[in-house]
């Protein structure tokens, strides 16, 4: 598959379509080691060795990446009046498609996973793939062995909503963790208030065996490699 310089470049992320066009004509842009200054030369975006100002790039058509998503954001691709967590990214990594997998409510924070592969995506979220996700919440009340155990047999919420067996851990405090596999609408919080323990605060900690641990802090991201994917699908092979 071959496709056009400037259409490689501008999903590499390395700057607009109109701003490529006029770095790949004032020769800055190299193929197999010859300047290329045609924006339209088609090139083979996985067998060729392409630089920019002397600096290789290498193509992915899919990217990954993970972020530690602060509350009052919206995990969605756009919002006319509320801040994305697309707007958290440089421009460069906004002009690659990424979009939320699953999401996490406003007020919600945590680990948070962005691509553009929309099959990765699905398999993620699909109860049927078996993907553990871990929140830690803050709750009114202290939940008890009782809270376990519902949550093991799977709770039916108010509207008749049915949850799959899930695990709560509790620490004798206000503080408890919570495993699903699924992501129904605003599940966690639903789940807990079921049980008379309405959430104050939520936090994802995990999905799979991704940690999202301390090092990005609020905003913070970065690009998530082969092994890092295999943590969330154990399977994981890209593009497929």
């Amino acid at each position: 598959m071959s496709m056009r310089l400037d259409r490689l470049l501008s999903e590499l992320g390395a700057a607009s379509r109109s701003e490529l066009r006029q770095i790949i004509r004032r020769g800055r842009v190299s193929v197999d080691g010859a300047v290329v200054t045609e924006p339209e030369r088609r090139v083979d975006p996985e067998g060729s060795e392409i630089r920019l100002d002397g600096e290789l790039l290498t193509y992915r058509r899919f990217r990954y990446f993970m972020m530690d998503k602060p509350a009052g954001v919206l995990s969605v691709t756009e919002d006319r009046k509320q801040k994305t967590v697309l707007d958290l990214l440089p421009p460069e990594l906004k002009r690659l498609g990424l979009f939320p997998v699953g999401r996490l409510d406003k007020d919600t924070s945590g680990l948070l996973i962005l691509t553009n592969d929309g099959d990765f995506a699905h398999r993620v979220i699909s109860p049927k793939s078996g993907v553990e996700k871990r929140y830690q919440a803050e709750v009114e009340g202290v939940p008890d062995e009782a809270d376990v155990k519902a949550f093991a047999e799977g709770l039916t919420l108010g509207d008749g909503t049915k949850c799959l067996p899930a695990r709560l851990e509790i620490t004798g405090t206000n503080i408890c963790y919570v495993t699903v596999m699924e992501g129904k609408y605003h599940q966690v919080k639903r789940m807990l208030a079921s049980r008379g323990k309405p959430v104050v605060s939520l936090r994802r900690l995990s999905v799979g065996a991704l940690e999202l641990g301390e090092a990005l802090g609020p905003g913070g991201f970065r690009e998530l490699e082969k092994n890092d994917l295999c943590k969330v699908l154990r399977d994981f092979t890209i593009g497929k």
